[in-house]
């Protein structure tokens, strides 16, 4: 397939974009284009809705895995491109399906290449945006990769480049659900109930005034409710949702469980009940001092401009599960500066970027299995 075919994959991808867990259409679309490409196996239903392909060297040697993620975003597109989502409500506003596009690419490349040694291991991932897909794939493979990488598209940046460093590349983080009763009255008589107003905005007060942004320590509230829609109701019942984030998972342990002892706080100082519920749970992506340097080495043969940010992003990625077990590296490709934000309605990955990050695996490739 041409650098045009990819594009129109991506494209088709992009019309049927699919939320984490309902990657169906995405997985058959895949499935169907890599079968024709020779692997030596092809299996389905990876944590889900996952692909592995796996390619193997006439002779024995290292086995690196690329991984690449499926899943899109409940988010309305801004405006409606020739290939726009055709799933209302949902579009691929993180640039998976260009992730996608690229590892096809890069099947497309091995099918033709024929290695010398080692195995190759191209993983479609299910479900990275809630945490799920990385951890439910690992607990299904039956191999150990002696390496491991994945990209990332980064608006920002200028088109083309890689964005890499040693140590934490994208922090941890985790989802925080905190119900809170109490007991409801007359709002004429506020003080035969038990309202959680109080508490509610103490606790999301309290949640801001902890954050150390500077160090990339901090909370962010996403979601608040307190009650019905009705005046005559003192209301009994409150939600709060927030996102925690640390560069470290030693620093979301300690902000997390400052912030449970300051939830049971004010709850019982207010008389009020409460429960907390964990999710979207994302440790922190730590790239291996081996992997790093490859992929320094080979965007530098490449020619592509390489930027070490001083310190970690602050979003966090999935991947963090396979760079914890086995030595891997995340690294960044640059989307363009003027290209709209991740997960916002106007963004669109640049199919400009596709070969950039074909030639950049291909190359990861090479260093690993030493060819």
């Amino acid at each position: 397939m041409t650098g045009n075919g990819l594009v129109e994959l991506r494209h088709k991808l992009h019309r049927l974009p699919e939320v984490s867990g309902k990657e169906v259409f995405t997985s058959n679309i895949l499935f169907e284009f890599l079968s024709k490409l020779r692997p030596a196996s092809l299996s389905r239903n990876l944590g889900g809705h996952g692909i592995a392909v796996k390619y193997k060297g006439k002779m024995p040697g290292n086995t690196v895995l690329l991984r690449c993620d499926m899943d899109a975003l409940p988010i309305p597109e801004a405006e409606q491109a020739n290939f726009g989502s055709q799933n209302p409500g949902v579009s691929h506003k993180c640039g998976h399906d260009g992730h996608m596009a690229i590892m096809c690419g890069v099947a497309e490349q091995l099918a033709e290449a024929e290695l010398a040694r080692g195995t190759v291991v191209l993983l479609f991932q299910p479900s990275e945006e809630n945490g799920e897909g990385a951890l439910s794939v690992i607990t299904q493979l039956n191999f150990t990769p002696d390496y491991c990488f994945a990209l990332h598209n980064l608006p920002g940046f200028p088109l083309g480049s890689v964005i890499t460093r040693r140590g934490t590349f994208a922090s941890a983080s985790k989802g925080l659900v905190l119900n809170i009763s109490g007991r409801s009255s007359h709002a004429a008589l506020p003080q035969e109930g038990i309202s959680p107003a109080s508490a509610l905005f103490s606790i999301g007060r309290f949640l801001g005034e902890i954050s150390r942004y500077k160090d990339g320590v901090f909370a962010t509230v996403v979601h608040l409710r307190l009650g019905s829609n009705s005046f005559g109701t003192n209301p009994d019942n409150a939600v709060l949702m927030a996102t925690l984030r640390a560069p470290a998972n030693r620093e979301l342990n300690e902000l997390s469980e400052t912030v449970v002892n300051e939830i049971a706080s004010i709850s019982g100082r207010e008389q009020l009940s409460y429960s907390i519920r964990w999710t979207d749970e994302f440790p922190a992506t730590v790239n291996s001092d081996i992997p790093s340097s490859m992929v320094k080495v080979s965007a530098e043969q490449l020619g592509y401009k390489t930027i070490f940010p001083d310190k970690p992003f602050t979003w966090s990625e999935d991947f963090g599960h396979f760079t914890s077990r086995y030595p891997g590296a995340l690294f960044g490709l640059g989307a363009g500066l003027d290209t709209a934000p991740l997960h916002s309605p106007g963004y669109y990955f640049p199919d400009d970027l596709i070969p950039y990050g074909v030639k950049m695996f291909m190359k990861l490739v090479e260093a690993s299995l030493e060819l």
